[in-house]
């Protein structure tokens, strides 16, 4: 896919192969769990920054988004942390050759983040995240943001076994909070600037 000023070539989705890599469990059995790591995290390293990627092709000439599943009902944006000192574009690569690339010794996808679509923020160590800081939060627990990622023609992905990949329409997506969460649910809009090339 290549993004060239408003007009973004999303590519069929059956000019890609998917395939399975070695399962990667979630390192947090509840969202509890994983609020209270993110707490000692913070007191260690400070605010938590992390990137996720929106991965665009197509079906039946309508945009759709490159989600991963976990479990039955979660869905998440491929990306993660950074690390200490780590860019933005830097992490962004690393986490995405992580979650999507085949486990070939030496293989690196060219990964291309481009455009910044959103930052969100965590005020608390809680569920709850606003597209702003809001105005009484000095500390924000984390800052989230969302790269577009173009796509060549052709890739291969490869996702951890007990990880769906499923590419999710727009229409599917918009105004679904309650499925997809806020983040997710917000991308329609934000990608309504932007003119597709079906190719």
């Amino acid at each position: 896919m290549a993004v060239v000023g408003q007009s973004v070539a999303l590519y069929d989705l059956t000019t890609y192969t998917f395939g399975q890599k070695t399962e990667r469990h979630e390192k947090d059995k509840s969202v509890q769990a994983r609020l209270q790591r993110w707490e000692d995290d913070y007191h260690k390293e400070g605010m938590r920054c992390t990137v996720e990627g929106v991965l665009l092709v197509h079906q039946h000439n309508h945009p759709h988004i490159l989600l991963l599943q976990v479990g039955n009902s979660f869905f998440k944006l491929p990306g993660g942390k950074l690390r200490p000192g780590e860019g933005a574009e830097d992490g962004l690569k690393r986490k995405l050759t992580s979650k999507l690339a085949p486990e070939y010794e030496g293989y690196t996808p060219d990964w291309q983040p481009g455009e910044l679509l959103c930052s969100w923020w965590r005020p608390h160590f809680d569920q709850t995240v606003y597209p702003y800081v809001p105005p009484h939060i000095t500390s924000p627990k984390e800052c989230r943001q969302v790269f577009l990622v173009p796509l060549p023609d052709k890739c291969y992905f490869a996702v951890p076994k007990n990880l769906k990949l499923l590419a999710v329409p727009l229409f599917d997506l918009y105004e679904n909070a309650q499925r997809y969460g806020p983040v997710i649910a917000g991308l329609p809009q934000l990608l309504s600037r932007f003119n597709f090339n079906y190719m």
